[in-house]
């Protein structure tokens, strides 16, 4: 059989000079090469010439069209918002990348095993979005939905799906957007599309409807505790942060302990939470400046890069310093005369820790001490991301912003640690 006669998007399994294995053909550009999907998710090239027999395997055809979703009187019931991400994607058999999936329930299709936990009563696609395209207006079209979701006395928890890369942005947009909540919300992820054999998204789909309808009335992230498929955390979502670019296990709580670990058979309990109330109705607060900018300072810095925002009318820049809270002094690359300037000028500048652990300290060395007299904020150990939403959140709302340092020092959910632990680096 001649490579050119098999089609795009059929399984079929290769007898090639190298081995046997199944695999799903991919759409090549050369006519003597045969480019295939192999099932451990990796794509290779294969000449004609190696391959010595070539069987179509034959599949049944996937019911496209919308399933219905029926409900059971014993269990509780969960809504889904569904945002993009590599968890609402699938397999392009033509050109081996993902694409979104066409209709929500298609993720149910894959995933039946959460309709034995919750029912999901609900769904909702606002938008389908990779996360590096989404802005504050995403964050406050999500939150509206979740809001709406969560006051639903029919809903007991609110899942939401979305892509890994700036997922710890959203998270903490929610936290902050939805105050005095009394039901659990759940952001959730995978890092390898829904129908690989090896795509987390299924233990992070049962362990996040397991949170949804637990009694922690928090908004978290829940994902792979580990690179296997052993438990997921609960993170608090003011506390997580994307540390890999590819593990499983991705998301770690930072400076935090999770609130708990989920396994397939039991939900352990491992930090402090706010608990279920379904009285509560949600105070929606979602409105944010785009006016806020993330600086990373580095050695040789030019602090002209402040004057940028400056005359580009920003009115809030938070600055990942070093160490306890340090930027360059000395005469050459000193910030600190330009940090004086933006902030006597009315722009509010807030420093949270490069390190991401620990918490700044800038009384401890001179450096520190100077760059605290210029009026500059110290967000002690609030991870950068976080205080960037923060800050966008504060400075969108009128009374807020007239007490802005108070404001940003004040816990809203849990994005300043009271106490760290020595078991909290790392873990």
């Amino acid at each position: 059989m001649k490579i050119h006669e098999i089609n795009v998007g059929q399984k079929v399994k290769l007898h090639t000079k190298k081995g046997d294995f199944e695999c799903r053909i991919l759409e090549s550009s050369r006519s003597d090469i045969l480019l295939v999907k192999l099932n451990s998710g990796y794509n290779i090239g294969i000449r004609e010439e190696d391959i010595l027999d070539l069987k179509i395997i034959k599949e049944k055809e996937i019911e496209e069209k919308k399933k219905e979703i029926k409900s059971k009187k014993d269990l509780p019931n969960i809504a889904m918002v569904i945002t993009g991400g590599t968890i609402s994607s699938k397999l392009d058999s033509k050109t081996g990348a993902v694409k979104w999936l066409t209709k929500p329930e298609e993720l149910l299709k894959f995933y039946p095993e959460i309709l034995e936990i919750a029912n999901v009563s609900k769904i909702e696609v606002p938008f389908m979005k990779a996360s590096e395209d989404m802005d504050s207006k995403d964050w406050e079209i999500i939150s509206e939905v979740v809001a709406k979701f969560v006051n639903d006395s029919k809903i007991d928890g609110v899942i939401v799906t979305h892509g890994t890369d700036f997922l710890h942005y959203t998270a903490s947009a929610l936290a902050f957007s939805l105050g005095n909540l009394g039901k659990p919300v759940v952001l959730t992820y995978s890092q390898r599309s829904s129908d690989r054999a090896s795509s987390d998204a299924r233990l992070n789909l049962i362990c996040s409807a397991k949170m949804a309808i637990s009694d922690v009335a928090e908004v978290m992230l829940v994902g792979h505790g580990t690179n296997n498929d052993d438990y997921c955390l609960a993170i608090p979502a003011t506390k997580a942060r994307k540390m890999h670019t590819s593990r499983r296990d991705t998301f770690r709580p930072i400076n935090s302990r999770a609130i708990a670990k989920i396994y397939s058979n039991k939900v352990e309990m491992i930090g402090t939470y706010n608990p279920r109330d379904n009285k509560k109705k949600v105070e929606l607060k979602n409105d944010f400046s785009n006016k806020v900018a993330l600086v990373k300072f580095y050695p040789g810095q030019d602090s002209d890069i402040l004057d940028y925002y400056f005359s580009k009318g920003y009115k809030g820049i938070v600055v990942e310093v070093s160490g306890l809270g340090h930027v360059a002094v000395g005469d050459k690359n000193s910030w600190i005369t330009k940090i004086k300037k933006i902030i006597k000028s009315g722009v509010v500048v807030c420093a949270t820790p490069q390190t991401l652990y620990g918490k700044l300290n800038p009384f401890v060395y001179s450096n520190g001490r100077e760059f605290e007299k210029t009026g500059a904020i110290f967000l002690e150990d609030m991870l950068p991301e976080t205080a960037f939403v923060k800050l966008s959140w504060v400075l969108a709302d009128t009374k807020m912003k007239k007490n802005v340092k108070e404001n940003m020092l004040r816990n809203f959910a849990r994005e300043i640690s009271e106490k760290l632990g020595e078991d909290e680096f790392l873990n």
